[in-house]
């Protein structure tokens, strides 16, 4: 099944706060997204971002430029509902991260909470860097959650690649400087334990991409 269908049909079968991956808020991802000091207007990408309520915390502090992509437009569709009239002022993209068309040295915060560990193919992970690269700002800011290497290793049927920080950081390579990471404990809505990796990277380049301490 190609990859669209998979998650066409797992957002189908499953209501939107009962899959894995589900979290009422992404708090390590605002945690991070708290110390960055982006302005409202800064554009902000959330990666595979579906039904999440990260969109919902992004437009409570009041950022104004948010892009939600991802796969399965029924995921997409879920979090257009639950934000009523405010969806209006949301950029939705179907599309896979991997070949989709980004806008060119844009996006000033790039977030992808689990999306990274799917790609199982050495191809597919070169091509997600390609856009990340090409899509971010000099000194942009990337915040991407993988399960962590003691993590499951099978999610929604497929396999996954686990990370630590330093595995994320040689995957990313030198053009990114490992800020801050945290392995954090996600439960499951039906009660399991996995394991994430969080991390903070910047992109080189720009005027405050100096490794933090």
């Amino acid at each position: 099944m190609d990859p669209e269908s998979h998650w066409q049909n797992i957002y189908a079968e499953k209501s939107t706060n009962s899959v894995s991956w589900f979290c009422a808020h992404d708090t390590p991802s605002l945690a991070i997204l708290d110390t960055l000091q982006l302005k409202c207007t800064d554009p902000i990408i959330d990666i595979g971002g579906g039904a999440s309520t990260f969109v919902d915390d992004l437009q409570q502090r009041g950022f104004r430029d948010i892009t939600v992509l991802d796969i399965s437009a029924t995921a997409l569709d879920a979090a257009r509902a639950r934000l009523g009239p405010q969806s209006g002022t949301i950029k939705w993209v179907v599309g896979n991260v991997l070949d989709i068309d980004l806008p060119k040295r844009h996006y000033r915060l790039w977030r992808d909470r689990a999306v990274f560990h799917f790609l199982i193919e050495a191809k597919d992970r070169a091509a997600y860097l390609d856009q990340l690269k090409g899509s971010l700002v000099a000194g942009g800011d990337i915040i991407i959650a993988t399960f962590a290497s003691d993590g499951p290793e099978r999610c929604s049927g497929l396999p996954v690649v686990r990370y630590d920080a330093d595995d994320l950081h040689r995957e990313l390579g030198k053009d990114f400087a490992l800020m801050t990471s945290r392995k954090i404990l996600h439960k499951t809505p039906a009660g399991n334990d996995q394991w994430f990796t969080y991390c903070h990277f910047r992109l080189s380049g720009g005027a405050h991409d100096e490794r933090s301490v």
